[in-house]
């Protein structure tokens, strides 16, 4: 055999190696994947309402009994007519125990009015509202980013791929084998 044969022969049983080689880290390692760059899971977040009470002391004014006064009104009328006759004599004494009434009346009524609003009563009444508690859970998808054919994606899938994604067809296979 001459040299350049016999160099032709160990380039052709390299080349064969190495391609032999190749292959059979595909075939053994599952065929061409893709690098998974990162897997995150896609959390979100969930409001639970709940209520929250608490005692207020409040001042309100007392019911009132008396709704038109009446009462002082009549008071204040007589008081206000007995005043009136002190006054004058004959018809004048007559005129001056009507005004007295009159006036008298008008002032029992207002009076009686400020002291019905000025009469409260202090109650605890209790006041509730609604709040809210967040938190985050997890919806079961994953965000995950990966590299093929000196590219980045972004895919969502369903369940956390591992360390890489096998390639079909030359396309990245992102469904969970066997479902």
């Amino acid at each position: 055999m001459n040299r350049q044969t016999l160099i032709g022969a160990v380039a052709g049983a390299v080349l064969v190696t190495g391609v032999a080689a190749v292959a059979g880290y595909r075939v053994m390692s599952g065929g061409a994947s893709a690098e998974v760059l990162s897997a995150d899971e896609i959390m979100k977040t969930v409001k639970t309402p709940r209520q929250v009470c608490h005692d207020e002391t409040v001042t309100r004014q007392k019911p009132v009994k008396d709704t038109h006064q009446v009462t002082g009104t009549v008071i204040g009328a007589v008081v206000g007519g007995v005043l009136g006759n002190q006054i004058g004599s004959g018809s004048g004494r007559d005129i001056a125990t009507v005004a007295g009434a009159a006036a008298g009346g008008y002032a029992g009524n207002k009076v009686q009015e400020r002291v019905q609003r000025g009469n409260t009563e202090q109650v605890v009444e209790q006041r509730c509202e609604t709040v809210y508690d967040s938190k985050e859970v997890p919806t079961g998808q994953f965000k995950v980013r990966y590299r093929f054919e000196d590219a980045e994606h972004t895919v969502k899938m369903d369940h956390d791929p591992g360390a890489r994604l096998p390639v079909r067809d030359g396309k990245v296979v992102t469904a969970k084998a066997g479902g």
